[in-house]
């Protein structure tokens, strides 16, 4: 059996919006060193999961960020763009792990160790909760930094959501560099331009 010292959670934030990059988190726990109040990054609150962050990457054995941007997503697809930040991840932790936990239902075909989808990991398991909190973090930092590149979208509110006011913004602006333009409501506007 392998044990924690040799297992990596994976989880991404960012799949849905329809602006900014998806990104993918992958973390090996210290055993030793546990962190209280690890859970879905969706339940926390903004600063405790910036706490939590810090607390994770200064106690880690190993962790890893990848961020896929918009124009990959539309090139390979959201699905495949989750599944590769998920590969490159876990490729890039400083410890090679022996086992992945990955949240969802899916695996990808290339890792090159073993690994399991947990349905709702990012609540069950640890080392997942923890990776969730990474990707979220990161990403949330990284729309407040595209909020001041491209200002009139709000991305610093919505993090690149499809919320009301970011669709009322896409209509008035059009999109700009970091929209994808595969998914629906972007697609439909371009359609909606291209027509005299």
């Amino acid at each position: 059996m392998i044990d924690a010292w040799h297992t990596a959670g994976v989880d991404e934030a960012g799949c849905g919006p329809l602006a900014g990059p998806v990104v993918v988190a992958a973390v090996i726990l210290n055993p030793r060193k546990r962190i209280d109040g690890l859970a879905d990054s969706k339940v926390l609150a903004p600063a405790r999961r910036e706490e939590l962050d810090k607390r994770i990457r200064a106690t880690a054995l190993a962790f890893a960020v990848v961020e896929i941007d918009a124009g990959t997503i539309d090139c390979i697809n959201i699905y495949q763009a989750r599944m590769q930040g998920m590969c490159l991840s876990l490729d890039r932790l400083a410890r090679a792990p022996r086992r992945a936990l990955i949240d969802g239902n899916r695996v990808p075909h290339m890792l090159r160790c073993p690994a399991r989808a947990v349905v709702d990991g990012d609540a069950r398991i640890a080392s997942i909760s923890a990776a969730s909190i990474l990707a979220k973090v990161y990403r949330d930092a990284r729309m407040c930094m595209f909020d001041a590149l491209y200002p009139g979208y709000g991305f610093a509110t919505h993090k690149g959501y499809s919320t009301p006011e970011h669709l009322v913004s896409l209509r008035a602006l059009g999109p700009c560099a970091i929209h994808r333009r595969s998914f629906a409501p972007v697609a439909a506007l371009l359609r909606c331009v291209a027509i005299p």
